[in-house]
């Protein structure tokens, strides 16, 4: 008998009603917020998206998201044995205006996911504790996942009732908004499946036009290659012109699609679930910023996601925040990273430079350094403004 004749049952009915109640209530315990369930095989239409992005060029440098498209196109092609996913959600909703923090050019912004500890460690500890209970009182097979394996959360998040994938890609809650977290508990039980919700976007575009960089080509579509979170965390190279100027003092991630989701409206904030934010990274200082080396900046982030991105590239951000601050005061901050060890650093310290001095001062600064320059990035920064 095939598991969905077997769950009409009412014996059966009832004993995995009681069990999604008891998986629900120890998900509640952990500090999660939303709690669903979908079977385990693979969607056409997941799939499909997958591999349209994925030949589109769309994932940029993420060769990995490449190598492992099989693999993300059905939980069970990483484990076949799996029937069901608990999909579970952590509201992060923030307790400050997150757009406000970009009027104060001099200090960074940095995505409230990667305020204060690294969401990865918290919410798989929590994951783990909870598929423990159930492999021991269920007798079964369980595998976790947060954001760490060829996982599609987002698309079985919303089979599992959690919400909808919004026009911006992200999940949508009508109980949690945009700030929403995943983490998932595969097993090899045949658990009912939940009721997928409809989609509530309706007309609204705000996520779409919000977008500094345009990196939505249409609804429920993005080009990682224009997108600030993926320049600023995922780019191990030089950042584009083009999207400089955009970025403003976006120095990792960007919230801009999620913060105006009108479905935030719903969201509780300062609840013991979300992640505490640290002091020192609301708003730090973009000078102290652009000075760390690479034992200062391990320090600072230290269980941190900012820190898995390295020192390189998150002050090659600083620098284009920098630059876009119009403070001449900060060009003495990109001045001391002129002799960077790293080719990143100094071919952004060139344009901050570029961009917050006058002719006579660039071109002084231009005959003392571009003879001693061998890289060829840092070279063309330099013959831009010749």
């Amino acid at each position: 008998m095939c598991a969905a004749c077997r769950h009409q049952d009412p014996m059966e009915i009832l004993i995995f009603r009681a069990l999604k109640e008891q998986i629900i209530a120890q998900a509640k315990a952990e500090g999660f917020d939303a709690a669903g369930f979908a079977t385990a095989s693979g969607s056409d239409e997941t799939a499909e998206r997958l591999h349209t992005f994925v030949e589109a060029g769309r994932h940029g440098s993420m060769g990995w998201m490449e190598e492992t498209v099989e693999r993300r196109s059905s939980p069970q092609a990483m484990w076949p044995q799996a029937r069901s996913a608990i999909m579970l959600g952590l509201n992060y909703g923030p307790d400050m205006d997150v757009l406000s923090r970009l009027e104060d050019k001099n200090t960074g912004v940095i995505s409230v996911y990667a305020l204060g500890h690294d969401y990865h460690d918290l919410i798989k500890k929590k994951l783990k504790r909870i598929a423990r209970w159930l492999a021991e009182t269920q007798t079964c097979g369980v595998k976790v996942f947060v954001d760490t394996a060829p996982l599609m959360e987002k698309p079985l998040a919303a089979r599992a009732g959690l919400g909808w994938q919004g026009k911006h890609t992200n999940m949508v809650s009508r109980k949690l908004g945009s700030w929403l977290l995943l983490g998932a508990i595969l097993t090899d039980m045949d658990i009912p499946p939940d009721t997928p919700q409809d989609d509530h976007c309706g007309q609204c575009r705000a996520c779409l036009d919000i977008c500094p960089t345009k990196a939505f080509p249409a609804p429920y579509q993005l080009d990682a290659r224009r997108c600030i979170s993926y320049l600023t965390i995922e780019h191990k190279g030089h950042i584009a012109v083009e999207f400089r100027a955009s970025m403003g003092n976006r120095i990792f991630g960007c919230d801009d699609c999620l913060a105006v989701c009108p479905w935030n409206k719903f969201a509780q904030t300062g609840c013991e679930a979300k992640l505490a934010a640290r002091d020192a990274l609301r708003a730090p200082d973009l000078a102290e910023l652009a000075s760390l080396d690479d034992a200062a900046f391990r320090t600072l982030f230290t269980a941190n996601p900012v820190k898995r991105t390295g020192r390189d590239r998150f002050v090659r951000n600083v620098l284009i925040a920098i630059g876009n601050s119009g403070d001449g005061d900060l060009a003495a901050a990109a001045i001391k990273r002129l002799r960077d060890d790293s080719v990143l650093v100094r071919a952004m310290a060139v344009w901050a430079c570029t961009q917050l001095l006058d002719r006579d001062a660039l071109n002084e600064l231009r005959a003392w350094h571009e003879p001693k320059e061998d890289e060829p990035d840092v070279l063309t920064e330099w013959k831009a403004e010749a």
